[in-house]
């Protein structure tokens, strides 16, 4: 069977490249506006709150991990927020790579990982647009055992201790993806697929990309009417069925246009269109390039990592 979410994650490849612990004393506060970079959190003891996109803020306690797969605004302080104006004091790096925030002296009241990942792929924003906006995710022992792991391995100064951080926290961004699907994550596919009859219909986008789908079949995979089948995609996925189904198409489209020899016509057919002459239309009106152009502008030599 199928795994929608693992064909997703292998297309966006992430990775951690960077990170760095920060503790926080009395009152402080941070606020980063960013053109759509990855971020996360993971709160190693203690408390803060964190407010993204100028919601609401929400706190987060020790074991408690936060994915931002696209963030534009955020900001994240102490409990009792600061109650100054203005512009935010800098952090004072401390020994050992620790940043504090606010009082630099004594015990902290929180102490986090926090960083940027990459996606390794150059089409991480088609990808990233079938997330959650937020990642909150909130009493999983396999996560919090992950988070106690990375904890221990940021404060000891062992040997190849940044190989074994890359590695932790790329397990834990995956981990992380697969866990929050059950706890009521922004629209989104993770948000799909813990609802059993979107899932089903998600699976079988994923298995069968090539079938000429309608919105019919697809509601009865699901065993629902196809009315409320496309209300309870379109609220939970965040995308209308037939808008979810073109984006992973063409997610299928590029990866193989930039890592195969296989001709338009060829990747026509194998993601379900009936003839090259449509599939052109439909990529170029949904990617901007012509597949020829695009295929000739991101051979896999020439890409960059998405950061």
């Amino acid at each position: 069977m199928v795994d929608p979410l693992s064909e997703v994650v292998a297309l966006l490849q992430p990775g951690t490249p960077f990170s760095k612990v920060v503790s926080g004393a009395g009152p402080w506060r941070v606020r980063r506006t960013e053109a759509g970079r990855p971020f996360y959190c993971a709160v190693l003891e203690g408390a803060c709150q964190l407010s993204v996109q100028a919601q609401a803020a929400i706190t987060l306690q020790a074991g408690d991990f936060v994915l931002i797969p696209s963030a534009h605004g955020f900001a994240m302080s102490s409990i009792e927020p600061p109650t100054w104006e203005g512009d935010d004091p800098p952090p004072v790096q401390l020994g050992q790579g620790e940043f504090r925030l606010g009082r630099p002296g004594g015990e902290p009241d929180v102490r986090h990982l926090i960083g940027y990942c990459s996606f390794g792929s150059p089409d991480a924003a088609l990808l990233v647009s079938l997330l959650p906006e937020l990642v909150h995710v909130r009493g999983e022992p396999r996560l919090s055992t992950l988070v106690q792991l990375v904890g221990d391995e940021c404060r000891a100064q062992r040997p190849a201790r940044e190989v074994v951080l890359a590695r932790l926290l790329e397990v834990l961004l995956i981990e992380a993806l697969r866990s929050s699907a059950d706890t009521g994550a922004s629209p989104g596919l993770l948000r799909g697929l813990a609802d059993c009859r979107l899932a089903s219909a998600i699976r079988g986008m994923h298995e069968h990309p090539t079938q000429a789908w309608t919105v019919v079949q697809l509601a009865k995979l699901a065993a629902l009417s196809r009315s409320a089948f496309f209300e309870r995609f379109s609220r939970a996925v965040g995308v209308a069925p037939m808008a979810y189904l073109l984006a992973w198409r063409m997610a299928l489209a590029k990866d193989l246009l930039r890592r195969s020899a296989a001709g338009v016509a060829e990747v026509a057919q194998r993601v379900g269109y009936s003839s090259a002459s449509t599939f052109s239309v439909a990529f170029t009106r949904h990617v901007g390039l012509s597949p020829a152009r695009y295929a000739r502008e991101r051979q896999p030599s020439e890409e960059v990592p998405v950061t």
